[in-house]
């Protein structure tokens, strides 16, 4: 259901609230930082309501770092160890947003769930069997991304935010699609045009989106030694050698999806040292989550992604293929 649909729910618990902590997942990307900060903008401007990020990431990828460099002390930026500090001592008055996920094992802090009473989820990825509970659930799947659910929000309720803020929803959007080629409808063009109505800037947003030299070079040795399966899924995997973000491996698993007769995309490596991960991409005919849901992952028919510890790449990688073949035969 849409977040304008549930808007009255939204709005009762945002009112009864003093003070709301907004938590997206682990690894932030421009979708899950640009909704929260979207949000944050909704929250002050229309709720008058003080608001804090949580953000436990120790690295952040390129486009995040740089959206963190320029709003420096723009918004309230808290570690989840801190947060008692700044909770109401009425804990009903405390509310907990969850944007950009809905799986415990994703969010940047699980530990501090249970401290909250009240919780919502804003997310476009489908539930699953880790879904969070007892909270309201604002989930739709056929938005391109978190971002747009938001800005569905701003524009509903004529919230005016500055050109720059507009440009990291759209960041969040632009990346979500691949550059409005994957999961994109009408609507998401409409949501594109009205963000630039506000001052998006489309050259600050490929400005975002710009990719290291270095790092492109690193991420095309993960194009060599692509396997199919049924000859419509792409699967690749890197040497144990080098340790990846997980941008890296989404930026790939999109790239798959160009080629010809694929439709859908698998990319492996590690993205710390004792930590596989696994990104996926589907044009739709694959349903991406629930084959990454029987290794411990989640997402989207679209979209989704895996994090294991503990494990090896050639482990992880036969479990993938296994899952893929449960689905798929």
């Amino acid at each position: 259901m849409g977040i304008i649909k549930q808007r009255r729910e939204l709005n009762k618990l945002i009112r009864n609230s003093k003070t709301i902590f907004l938590m997206a997942h682990k690894d932030l990307d421009l979708d899950a930082l640009g909704s929260c900060i979207g949000m944050c903008m909704f929250l002050s401007k229309r709720k008058r309501k003080e608001c804090y990020i949580i953000i436990d990431d120790k690295t952040h990828e390129l486009g995040v770092e740089k959206v963190l460099i320029e709003l420096e002390g723009c918004f309230k930026i808290i570690k989840s160890e801190d947060i008692e500090k700044y909770k109401n001592p009425r804990i009903s008055k405390n509310l907990l947003m969850i944007l950009d996920t809905n799986k415990k094992e994703l969010v940047q802090s699980p530990d501090i769930l249970k401290s909250f009473n009240n919780k919502v989820i804003i997310d476009h990825h489908e539930l699953g069997r880790t879904t969070i509970k007892d909270c309201l659930i604002i989930n739709d799947t056929e938005v391109s991304s978190t971002c747009e659910m938001i800005t569905e929000l701003i524009e509903y309720y004529d919230v005016e935010i500055e050109p720059y803020y507009a440009t990291v929803l759209l960041s969040g959007i632009v990346l979500d699609t691949n550059n409005f080629t994957l999961k994109t409808n009408p609507e998401t063009f409409y949501t594109a045009y009205y963000l630039t109505s506000l001052g998006a800037s489309a050259k600050k947003v490929q400005y975002l989106l710009k990719q290291d030299i270095s790092e492109y070079t690193e991420r095309q040795k993960l194009m060599t030694g692509i396997e199919t399966i049924n000859g419509k899924v792409a699967l690749t995997k890197a040497t144990p050698y080098t340790i990846y973000r997980r941008e890296d491996l989404a930026k790939v698993a999109d790239t798959l999806l160009f080629f010809n007769n694929i439709e859908a995309s698998f990319v492996i490596g590690k993205i710390g040292k004792d930590i596989i991960g696994v990104s996926a991409r589907s044009l739709g005919n694959y349903d991406i989550s629930k084959i990454l849901e029987k290794i411990g992952g989640g997402g989207g028919i679209y979209n989704g992604a895996a994090r294991i510890e503990n494990s090896t790449i050639s482990k992880v990688e036969q479990q993938v293929i296994s899952a893929i073949k449960e689905e798929t035969e």
